[in-house]
């Protein structure tokens, strides 16, 4: 098959995917293996490094209000181009010198840049698949996701001993030029018409406002569980004298499981539905994300590694899927609302999760936060189906 004959939905999928290594694993998850490297070669702390997290996200809640805020689809895609530019920009630009002030600018805009690769760039596809008659399913293009937590974590591994700090965000941002080709190019100009190309009319059919509201708050609840383990994995493992060096191994790992999850938990909400599925992750993911404050065996941090992997990014793309085709003339705009509760969770939780870890000496706290807050959004997730049967 020549790049001339790849049909123009596998196009369109690769186009997301790589979007996705680039806006979220370069320019965003590169960020967790290179924190270590940043606290040993620079003056960061556990704290400065999660009030530079909480920066990045509040960048990425400022992407999620724009994408909430805009229904125009060809002022979508300029976004989603400017955002794939600026993950490139910023990733270069850690290099740029030993500054807080020039690193919070570099991780605010990147977080906008990975506001535009998901949602924008989400959005822009499921309109996309709507259009030309395929099933409103994102598993391969949030694949993405969980490639570039793998990529990211390979290539900090590649350089483990052989560059410094500046070095390090220099190849991220090379390797990130590389991605921005097929991003940018095989994603096509959005139809801005209201009909499918077989004729039918595209309707938005939205939910009760109660019910959104319940999804909001678990999905807060689902960033409280994401954004610590997310932003403190590599660390968590790296402090500890008996598994120094395996912190990148384990974020590898990580992005291993979650590359396949969107595309498995795509099939077993075809099969039960996207509130049982929504259930069964939230569950396996509390596990995930409360192994390490009882077991710090590298097994049982592998172990962790796995299931948080395999199962946040799919409670992200089931999510966005989903509330997505509640609106299929204009899924960015609801998936940008629905992101702005996550948001605000990777807003406060990062500073909050990095001072008690700094005070205690350990993440056992904040990991314990994390797994209590994913408990309450099982919970509301049970409410959501159970107001859905009625």
């Amino acid at each position: 098959m020549t790049i001339l004959s790849i049909p123009a939905q596998l196009k369109v999928m690769i186009a997301g995917l790589f979007s996705l290594i680039l806006t979220m694993g370069v320019a965003r998850f590169s960020y967790t293996p290179l924190l270590p490297v940043m606290m040993d070669e620079t003056f960061l702390t556990d704290a400065t490094g999660g009030w530079l997290a909480t920066i990045n996200y509040m960048g990425y809640m400022s992407g999620a209000l724009l994408a909430a805020s805009i229904s125009d689809l060809k002022l979508k895609d300029t976004l989603y181009r400017i955002g794939l530019l600026l993950s490139i920009v910023t990733t270069i630009g850690m290099a740029f010198a030993e500054n807080y002030i020039l690193w919070s600018i570099m991780r605010y805009f990147a977080g906008f840049g990975a506001a535009a690769g998901l949602l924008i760039g989400s959005g822009l596809i499921l309109n996309w698949m709507l259009r030309h008659g395929y099933r409103a399913e994102l598993g391969v293009h949030f694949a993405g996701a969980g490639l570039g937590i793998a990529t990211s974590a390979a290539v900090a591994m590649l350089m483990v001993g052989k560059f410094d700090w500046v070095q390090q965000w220099q190849v991220f941002a090379v390797v990130g030029v590389f991605l921005a080709i097929p991003a940018w190019f095989w994603l096509p100009k959005p139809d801005v018409s209201q009909r499918t190309t077989s004729g039918k009319a595209l309707q938005d059919s939205p939910p009760k406002r109660s019910w959104m509201w319940i999804l909001y708050a678990a999905y807060f609840c689902a960033g409280v569980g994401y954004v610590v383990t997310a932003t403190f994995l590599v660390t968590i493992v790296d402090t500890q004298e008996s598994l120094q060096g395996y912190g990148s191994m384990v974020w590898l790992i990580t992005g291993l499981a979650a590359a396949p999850a969107c595309i498995i938990w795509d099939r077993i909400a075809r099969k039960i539905g996207e509130l049982q599925a929504l259930f069964i992750a939230y569950g396996l993911n509390i596990i995930g994300v409360i192994i390490p404050a009882f077991d710090s065996s590298l097994a049982g941090i592998i172990f962790s590694g796995l299931l948080f992997g395999a199962t946040f990014i799919g409670i992200v793309s089931l999510m966005l899927t989903m509330v997505g085709k509640f609106f299929p003339t204009k899924p960015a705009k609801p998936m940008g609302k629905l992101t702005l509760s996550y948001g605000t969770a990777q807003i406060i939780a990062p500073a909050l999760s990095g001072s008690l870890a700094e005070a205690s000496g350990n993440y056992n706290t904040p990991l314990m936060m994390a797994a209590i807050m994913m408990a309450i959004g099982m919970g509301l997730i049970a409410l959501l189906y159970s107001l859905q049967q009625k």
